[in-house]
């Protein structure tokens, strides 16, 4: 089956490889191949099958026994409450590392965790979002680190302004649940046309927060995060592109419960809903920090 999505056809095919080296078997199951694409080298040809073995309508039967390898395994393809309990289970991860953090961290490390936990964070957000396998290790681990730099930057924004932090949550989940719903409804759908408008404006957007962070570990304010009326557009911008990322992380499940890939790869699923969440939730916290006071 074919999408337009490049990430869902780079998965698709290496769920192809993995399915075909699952059901691949060498020579005659175990046996080396004979010369001259002979069958079971030193084999009768249907050696340990029943008579007429590789004719049509004759059942071929997997050998058993000592040094014969277990019939080839069957895969079993992920749905969607797959993708459910595992974006739950990511979910529960990052609210126990942000609760953990914010309760245990000292004071004095707020800063450094919270640098080296967003730098390794986003290390492996990358290599998952670029890898060409489903890792739920790599999954997991980056629940973790998220979480841990959530905790920081939930802490540092709430002794600033009391209930940002829940404002911030309820505000994040309720643009999450509206979306499903506009989703589920067919109002917006991901066409081949809104993938690569999405595509290229969040890579533009990555690329300008890249800059920006840059820039400001130089002393230098762009304005883009300083609270005026730039910040604040520029906020509400991320918002509506973080928004709609929830379409292509929706579409996403969709697809890949439609091309039958691997139980396993709702992991990767989860994790693109988890990436837009998280964003979202940073673009809210600074959003309403701007509208109540400098940040």
């Amino acid at each position: 089956m074919k999408t337009t999505n490049p990430v869902l056809s780079r998965l698709g095919q290496a769920a192809e490889r993995e399915r075909a080296a699952g059901y691949a078997a060498p020579g005659a199951y175990g046996q080396q191949p004979g010369p001259y694409g002979q069958p079971g080298y030193g084999q009768p040809a249907g050696y340990g099958q029943p008579a007429g073995y590789g004719q049509p309508g004759v059942p071929q039967q997997y050998p058993a026994g000592p040094g014969y390898p277990a019939a080839p395994p069957a895969v079993a393809p992920m749905t969607i409450d797959d993708v459910v309990v595992k974006t739950v289970t990511l979910l529960g991860i990052t609210g126990l590392m942000a609760a953990l953090a914010w309760i245990m961290v000292p004071a004095a490390l707020t800063m450094p965790v919270w640098i080296g936990s967003m730098i390794i964070g986003l290390v492996l957000g990358l290599v998952v979002s670029f890898s060409r396998m489903a890792n739920p290790a790599l999954v997991v681990a980056y629940a973790v680190f998220e979480g841990v730099f959530l905790g920081m930057i939930s802490r540092t924004f709430e002794s600033f302004y009391n209930g940002i932090v829940l404002q911030a949550v309820v505000a994040t989940f309720g643009v999450f649940f509206v979306m499903a719903m506009l989703f589920k409804a067919r109002v917006i759908r991901a066409t081949p046309k809104f993938t690569r408008i999405m595509i290229a404006v969040m890579g533009g957007l990555f690329a300008v927060m890249l800059i920006n962070l840059v820039l400001a570990l130089f002393g230098v304010d762009t304005g883009l995060r300083s609270g005026g009326p730039l910040a604040i557009g520029f906020s509400l911008v991320c918002i509506v592109v973080a928004s709609l990322s929830f379409i292509l992380a929706f579409h996403e499940v969709e697809e890949g419960v439609r091309m039958g890939l691997p139980q396993r790869y709702s992991w990767t699923a989860a994790f693109g809903i988890l990436l837009s969440l998280v964003w979202l939730y940073i673009e809210m916290l600074r959003l309403l920090s701007y509208f109540q006071g400098d940040d």
